[in-house]
């Protein structure tokens, strides 16, 4: 009875295990993978692009998802640069917040900021996190001694001219992999990037496959790391791509099949088995087709009978069913499915306020890792280069001094502006916001606020217009009491 005990022995062994872990009947085809981030992404990484791109391109779901993240994490006015340079003493050095704003809003500009003079800085950022949910990473190169005042560019590269294919130890040690040259600690050396596309049939197939090497300093590559040692991005659409496609398969169908039982086909039928030759305008003997037209009665020929097609679609557990993949699909993307399904039927309002709440601390999260990941480095090497070109009028020796600065993206308004307003306030009155807080949760410039509620001011005193309502940091008369006022209360 030795198997027996064996038998037993390991069925014991199995009931102190993850049950996640344990290889039986309903768990055999769960195969899954002790490989590195690198080796995954290595034999993935094209072909997840490619299907990511052909989604973009053509299905209205993938399309609206990104200009969901373009519009509540870059926005109308992109996620925009605030200078906080203080003095010795703590206060803020309004001057040179002043210049280092105004010049860098001037860089940022159409025909200055990138090389090629065909966009502004904020079509950068939008074409940022689209390439980063469609391609999963960017490539910013940096141009110093650029052909503009500033002495500075950038410029947007493709992903595809990252040579994913070249993977070698060098003689000094340094690892290349998937075209990212890194040393022994994994810090990113150089980027060994195509001359031209490696698959834009205009050029020679030896002009495609030469490459160069930019050493790090001069590229920002943007992506999330999911794992460590991870040395390339994954689009952001991967985890749905098998559900996308499949839905925009069963919503075809559906529709074909809608279009063939709208149109009502039928058959014609005969006892003696001769059947129905058709309406005789044919000069086809073997024709059996007949043409009806709406609203028309036609009479059969005698003993001939007609049998109805109909496939009655679309069934109807057709809208609760794409309902249902989508919220999976909206659930992988992290963004609420009524927004991405543009369907708000049965929402209630708490229910619509706890999934905005969520997608918006995922929008903020997404404006943070932006302005760490491609705003802050492009930002220090302008202010590097504009003041080496003398463009600022600021010391380089206290370079450190100017590098303080806040990046504001994005404000997000609630559904009812008088409830968010009123606890505002209540939050003010206890102190556990600052009004400064306030002003960025609407991304609000706190100086660009200030001197533009003193312009107004000053502007209605000029022409000695009143008005309604209070406007914050003033008092009209009739709301300030004298001393004599006070002590008739």
């Amino acid at each position: 009875m030795a198997w027996y005990d064996r038998f037993f022995k390991r069925q014991k062994l199995n009931k102190r295990r993850y049950e996640g872990a344990l290889i039986d009947r309903l768990r055999n085809d769960f195969v899954g993978s002790t490989q590195s981030a690198d080796s995954e992404i290595r034999f993935s990484i094209r072909k997840l692009r490619d299907r990511c791109r052909d989604l973009h391109r053509n299905n209205a779901y993938v399309k609206r998802y990104v200009n969901l993240l373009k519009t509540n994490i870059i926005g109308s006015m992109g996620i925009k640069l605030q200078a906080q340079v203080i003095d010795q003493d703590k206060t803020p050095d309004f001057v040179a917040n002043a210049q280092i704003e105004r010049n860098f809003n001037d860089w940022s500009k159409k025909g200055i900021c990138t090389a090629d003079g065909r966009s502004t800085f904020l079509d950068i950022q939008k074409l940022v996190i689209e390439n980063l949910a469609i391609d999963g990473e960017v490539l910013i190169q940096i141009l110093p001694n650029a052909k503009n005042d500033f002495g500075f560019a950038i410029n947007v590269i493709d992903i595809d001219y990252l040579d994913e294919e070249k993977n070698e130890t060098l003689g000094n040690g340094n690892e290349i992999r998937m075209g990212v040259e890194m040393d022994k600690n994994r810090k990113p050396i150089a980027y060994h990037v195509f001359t031209k596309h490696p698959y834009d049939y205009n050029f020679s197939a030896s002009l495609r496959r030469e490459t160069v090497r930019i050493p790090a300093d001069n590229i920002v590559h943007i992506y999330i790391q999911e794992r460590p040692y991870q040395s390339r991005g994954v689009p952001f659409l991967s985890p749905v791509i098998t559900q996308l496609k499949q839905l925009a398969g069963y919503l075809e169908s559906e529709l074909v099949a809608s279009r063939v039982s709208a149109s009502k086909m039928g058959f014609f039928t005969s006892p003696d088995g001769e059947g129905y030759t058709g309406d005789g305008e044919s000069s086809d003997k073997n024709n059996r087709l007949m043409n009806v037209e709406p609203g028309t009665f036609e009479q059969l020929p005698s003993g001939v009978d007609f049998k109805t097609f109909d496939p009655n679609h679309p069934t109807q557990q057709f809208e609760a069913f794409v309902k249902t993949i989508l919220r999976q699909v909206a659930s992988g993307l992290n963004v609420p499915y009524n927004e991405l399904a543009n369907d708000l039927e049965g929402v209630s309002y708490s229910s619509l306020r706890q999934s905005v709440l969520e997608a918006r601390e995922y929008y903020k999260y997404m404006q943070r890792f932006l302005a760490q990941h491609l705003l802050e480095p492009v930002y220090l090497k302008w202010l590097e280069m504009a003041i080496m070109k003398n463009k600022l009028n600021l010391p380089m020796t206290k370079f450190d001094k100017f590098t303080r600065v806040r990046f504001v993206g994005k404000g997000f308004s609630w559904i009812d502006p008088q409830r968010e307003a009123q606890a505002n306030v209540l939050l003010l009155k206890n102190g556990l916001i600052s009004v400064q807080d306030v002003q960025q949760n609407y991304g609000r410039d706190t100086e660009d606020l200030y001197s533009q509620l003193q312009s107004e001011k000053n502007l209605r005193d000029n022409f000695e217009i009143s008005v309604a309502y209070e406007p914050y940091g003033e008092k009209s008369e009739e709301n300030i009491k004298t001393p004599e006022d006070k002590d008739g209360d």
